[in-house]
């Protein structure tokens, strides 16, 4: 599974019904908004990296009041959760 975040700038007035619209795109997962220079994260899963384009640079053009975006393709993930498990491979 690939993962990929998306920051968005939104239009004011607009982030409520820029939410809900990303957030019903095939492969989101998840949008929060949030405070600073961004007004919204997507998190993207898919499974092939044309998928991340297909979401991104067709779908997302689509919702209303989304003003810029800047991508972040995951490469690892880490977590708390598998730094614990690593640890105790082996200990029984």
């Amino acid at each position: 599974m690939i993962t990929t975040i998306v920051l968005v700038k939104a239009e004011p007035q607009l982030i409520p019904k820029c939410a809900v619209a990303l957030a019903g795109i095939d492969g989101v997962t998840d949008v929060y908004s949030v405070s600073g220079e961004w007004d919204l994260v997507c998190i993207i899963k898919v499974a092939e990296y044309e998928e991340i384009a297909h979401v991104v640079t067709e779908e997302f053009p689509k919702v209303p009041g989304l003003k810029r975006t800047t991508t972040l393709t995951a490469f690892r993930a880490y977590s708390k959760k598998d730094l614990e498990q690593a640890f105790n491979i082996g200990v029984e």
